[in-house]
C-alpha cells in the first residue's frame, strides 16, 4: 500500500484578505464577495456569502452555544476566484507594477491601475 502525500510546492497567492473577488467556477459561479480568510498551505480561500454549508450543532450550555443548524462559509480553491478591479469593475488577473518610488504594487491586467492603496 502506497501513501499519497500532498504536494509540497506552493505558489504565492496574489489574493489578500479583504479583496473583492468573483467566483468563476463551481456551484457558486458568478457570485461576488469579500475574502474573509486565506489558507496558503491548502491553497484555499473563504469568501463572504459563497459556498454556504450547514452544520448541525449540539447545544452546549457550558459554552453558551445554542443547538440547531448553523450556516457558515466553506473554503474554496483559490483558482476558482478572480479579483474584481475597483476602477473598471471587472474580474481580472493580477499583475505587478513597480512605482517610480521603488514600491511594488498589485495592478489590474485590464486597465493597469493599482489594486493596492
Amino acid at each position: 500500500m502506497t501513501l499519497r502525500h500532498e504536494r509540497t510546492e506552493r505558489h504565492t497567492i496574489a489574493i489578500r484578505k479583504g479583496d473583492n473577488v468573483r467566483v468563476i467556477a463551481g456551484k457558486d459561479a458568478g457570485k461576488s464577495g469579500r475574502v474573509l480568510s486565506i489558507d496558503a498551505k491548502k491553497n484555499r480561500v473563504v469568501v463572504e456569502h459563497v459556498a454556504i454549508m450547514k452544520r448541525h450543532t449540539r447545544p452546549n450550555p457550558q459554552k453558551n452555544i445554542k443547538g440547531g443548524i448553523v450556516e457558515k462559509e466553506a473554503s474554496i480553491n483559490v483558482s476558482n476566484v478572480m479579483v474584481v478591479c475597483a476602477s473598471c469593475g471587472k474580474h481580472t488577473r493580477i499583475g505587478h507594477t513597480v512605482l517610480p518610488d521603488g514600491t511594488k504594487v498589485r495592478s489590474c491586467r485590464r486597465c493597469n491601475t493599482a489594486l493596492d492603496k
